[in-house]
């Protein structure tokens, strides 16, 4: 089979998703259906619908686009049955029922921005470079009952530098994953479905990995009772969205600041922790071990500052 003869339903919403989709389309792969995510409320009165990513990127190159609300829909379901796909690809979407995935009859395969089986979940890039992960990477395997349990077809590593943030690893991984999902539809090609895949049983101990639930608001409050190492990665595993907010002591005044960028320091706290110390338009902040110096922050109802303006405002 070549590849204009596989027919491909693409399934993704965000940004991530995009980059799969722009390579499949760019490649010449028969993608003839994506499904994505309805149209958000957006505004003030929530008034305005906000088509996602991947909507408008399949508009503008002409795919017909479904944006059920519920999955299990019959009209739904019996629409996508009339594409007749071979093959679907899911990039960023939701747990799909076994009336969708169990489709096709090559199956239907995840990319996931993880090396399984760690960090399953919804959210892994920012929790590998939260827990001070040094690699990550992208798998690609099909689904089945369970969120994203399925036998694994194949993977690639990605180096994650200790100054990188969760954008930076974000964009390595939309561009990898993309050429993955790229080499694992040829593997499905040359073996008419018949792809090797492992369970990732057989791949390691699965009851003792990092997992990557969703990320809310308190999530993302910082613990400076913590070691600066583990602030000063949670910090850039949070940035630049959806930002590490903590509460600090200046001056005794308590302040709430979101924190983008620190810089690590091999000078010892010299006071509780969460406790600013300002030295030479410097800002540094008190965690349980050492100073971490904040380089970029965010006052609420403030622009994005550097931390040196910061300090200079308030000497004004």
């Amino acid at each position: 089979m070549e590849k204009k003869d596989l027919r491909i339903v693409f399934m993704g919403t965000p940004e991530f998703a995009v980059g799969t989709l722009r390579k499949l389309v760019e490649g010449g792969y028969n993608v003839v259906a994506v499904v994505t995510q309805p149209d958000k409320p957006v505004g003030r009165h929530q008034d305005t619908l906000q088509p996602s990513e991947v909507k408008k990127f399949a508009q503008e190159h002409g795919l017909p686009v479904l944006q059920p609300v519920k999955m299990k829909d019959p009209e739904f379901v019996e629409l996508l049955r009339s594409y007749n796909a071979d093959l679907q690809v899911v990039v960023a979407f939701r747990m799909l029922p076994e009336v969708v995935w169990a489709m096709p009859r090559f199956g239907t395969f995840n990319v996931h921005a993880a090396l399984l089986p760690k960090y399953r979940g919804a959210a892994p890039i920012n929790w590998a470079v939260i827990n001070g992960e040094t690699e990550t990477g992208v798998t690609t395997f099909f689904l089945d009952h369970d969120i994203d349990t399925g036998r694994v077809i194949a993977q690639k590593a990605f180096p994650i530098p200790d100054d990188a943030d969760v954008e930076y690893v974000y964009d390595g991984l939309m561009e990898l994953g993309a050429d993955l999902a790229v080499e694992t539809i040829d593997m499905v090609l040359c073996t008419e479905g018949n792809v090797k895949t492992i369970e990732q049983s057989d791949m390691t101990d699965c009851d003792s990995l990092p997992v990557a639930p969703k990320i809310f608001k308190e999530t993302c409050e910082i613990c400076w009772e913590k070691n600066a190492k583990s602030v000063y990665d949670f910090v850039r595993g949070l940035s630049p969205y959806p930002g590490a907010w903590g509460k600090v002591r200046l001056n005794n005044n308590q302040l709430t600041l979101k924190i983008f960028k620190t810089a690590k320091t091999e000078r010892t706290a010299n006071g509780e922790p969460g406790v600013v110390y300002i030295e030479k338009g410097r800002m540094f902040v008190n965690t349980g071990d050492c100073l971490l110096e904040v380089l970029t922050l965010q006052q609420s109802g403030k622009k994005r500052m550097a931390a040196r303006d910061f300090v200079n405002g308030l000497r004004l």
